[in-house]
């Protein structure tokens, strides 16, 4: 596609592709905010690619993110999870005003590639959980999510279902919507086919389409564990069980999987979407990084702070001290996200450019090099214009017959199936 035409194609992209909530937020923006749909339908047209979910934990990850897509004429995802900004959060970027620092971005910097704004692990462990979301939801959507993950896979295998089912009359057909079975804790509860197949055919019956399925194929959130990695086999088995119901793949723990795991999921699974999370927020701070985005320690187990990347050598010993003094370990400077979220942005510019420009380049490298995602931005305009809506429909085609999955034989059927979850803990993000 030509400069002038792809230039052509995105204007007419804006007028038709914006999703209702976006159009109303911002009606004379010319960024391009679209439903995960489309993100998803790009990844399938090119073939064997993915793009990344980028984990929002601070604003210098959304702007280095966006230039990166944009250098790579890449679809993007930006999201952030419930714990890191839903109600009870620990970073400062939310659920309510994600999609509004996007939208500014965009504008400022000029980007002009198709972004999705995704609520990831929006997560449901019980009933008081349920009541809230069919408030809270409504509300995140009023505030320009244009996709989402409700991820209810803490709970048995039943419940899980249930609550998806429950909840999907919340969630704007147009829209994104991801599901989970199998909570993400590494080599331990690994995800079986028989718990995919329950979820996506449960779901099926009720005529609820997910464009994606989270599954715990191996790996962890987080500081990765040297054993903890994506179980390629594995995947590839459940995804093809999946094939026709039409679902994609979204791979969560991304970070720590080195490029030529990543490849193969790229290249051998349905994965449309690989959410990086961890990775993003340690380059940001400076924090050193090898190949796959797994944070270097020292011999002490402490972070080695790189002096001429990321944050100011000051801010960072403040960080550093301010940890200590409340017992935080490698795995929860995570929460350091919120505090000094306005300290980040009080640093000198050539620091905050530095943090950004980071970003940048370890984006651009997994979507060009390792994800096959370089060039898929006129790939999702074009899904956008031969649908001429921002509508793309359902994947899926409704297959199993509902009076077999009513409440009670969804009980009936969940009785009989696997109960190794693994080991208990907070896998929420």
């Amino acid at each position: 596609m030509g400069t002038t035409n792809y230039s052509r194609d995105f204007e007419r992209a804006l007028e038709v592709g914006r999703p209702p909530n976006i159009g109303e937020l911002f009606p004379n923006s010319k960024a391009l905010l679209v439903s995960g749909k489309v993100i998803d339908r790009a990844m399938i047209a090119k073939g064997k690619a993915m793009t990344m979910a980028a984990n929002a934990r601070n604003h210098f990850i959304i702007r280095g993110a966006l230039r990166a897509a944009q250098r790579a004429n890449a679809a993007i995802i930006i999201e952030i999870a419930k714990s890191e900004g839903g109600a009870h959060a620990y970073c400062a970027v939310s659920y309510w005003n994600m999609a509004r620092q996007v939208d500014t971005v965009c504008n400022e910097l000029g980007i002009r590639v198709p972004v999705a704004i995704h609520a990831d692990h929006y997560g449901i462990k019980n009933e008081k959980d349920l009541e809230a979301a069919r408030t809270e939801i409504p509300s995140m959507f009023d505030a320009g999510i244009t996709s989402i993950a409700i991820d209810a896979s803490h709970m048995p295998d039943d419940k899980n279902l249930l609550a998806n089912i429950g909840l999907s009359p919340y969630v704007p057909p147009w829209a994104g919507y991801e599901t989970e079975v199998g909570e993400i804790k590494g080599k331990e509860g690994l995800t079986t086919v028989e718990e995919a197949l329950f979820l996506i055919r449960g779901l099926n019956a009720h005529r609820v389409f997910p464009d994606w399925i989270a599954l715990n194929n191996g790996t962890t959130h987080g500081i990765q564990d040297s054993e903890a990695g994506i179980q390629v086999d594995l995947t590839k088995a459940i995804h093809n069980s999946l094939a026709k119901y039409g679902v994609s793949g979204a791979q969560h723990g991304t970070s720590g999987n080195d490029s030529e795991r990543l490849k193969r999921i790229a290249g051998e699974t349905n994965t449309t979407k690989a959410n990086v999370a961890t990775a993003l927020q340690m380059i940001t701070w400076g924090v050193e990084v090898n190949e796959y985005g797994n944070a270097v320690l020292d011999e002490d187990g402490e972070f080695i702070k790189l002096p001429d990347r990321g944050v100011g050598e000051e801010l960072w010993s403040e960080m550093v001290a301010y940890a200590k003094d409340r017992g935080l370990k490698a795995g929860d400077y995570k929460k350091l996200n919120l505090p000094f979220e306005n300290r980040l942005h009080g640093q000198d510019r050539a620091i905050r450019q530095r943090m950004v420009k980071g970003v940048e380049d370890f984006v651009y490298d997994l979507l060009v090099k390792v994800f096959n995602a370089g060039d898929t931005a006129p790939l999702a305009i074009d899904a956008i214009l031969r649908a001429g809506s921002h509508d793309m429909g359902p994947k899926g085609s409704p297959m199993e017959d509902p009076s077999e999955w009513i409440e009670a034989r969804i009980k009936e059927k969940a009785k009989s199936m696997s109960r190794d979850k693994g080991p208990e803990g907070d896998f929420e993000d």
